[in-house]
């Protein structure tokens, strides 16, 4: 018996694609596929509403040719050959909350620092958001104090 010859990343994507135009997938699993030099290779920036991709156990050896995959939430590379190169990720999938990168390559913690640096960048990029709009709703509610203690003001200057 003659042993199956696994898909290729691209045929997988083609395959998932089901007929959809990119733009509309939001989740994609390639796993058990296999990757051409370790690349990724099929998926670009067209898939702009991605929000879960799994590639496990595709022999990826490198991230460099992620695209920018924006809406990204959701990644799993476990089973994969990726010992580093990590910092793709804090550009490519800026409001990624979950990896696994469990079965991989990685020696030390070096590896994920850039990813430890990613996560403090948007901690504290989102609480300066949180504070602009606090100090916006405060400006409001005292611009209203301002208008409600005129009002009475005026009521009050009128009746005496």
């Amino acid at each position: 018996m003659e042993e199956e010859e696994a898909m290729d990343l691209k045929q997988k994507i083609n395959l998932e694609l089901r007929n959809r135009a990119p733009e509309e997938v939001t989740e994609l699993v390639l796993d058990n596929c296999h990757s051409v030099n370790g690349e990724i290779e099929g998926l670009n920036d067209t898939f702009k509403e991605l929000e879960f991709l799994s590639m496990v156990n595709v022999a990826l050896t490198s991230l460099a040719r992620l695209p920018s995959l924006s809406k990204l939430r959701k990644l799993e590379l476990s089973d994969n050959i990726i010992s580093g190169g990590l910092e793709v990720l804090a550009e490519k999938c800026p409001n990624l909350t979950y990896l696994n990168l469990s079965g991989n390559k990685i020696k030390d913690l070096s590896t994920v620092e850039a990813l430890m640096i990613m996560t403090k960048m948007k901690m504290k990029r989102r609480m300066k958001q949180v504070h602009q709009e606090d100090m916006r709703k405060r400006r409001k509610m005292k611009m209203k104090q301002v208008q409600i203690w005129r009002e009475k003001k005026r009521r009050w200057v009128s009746h005496t």
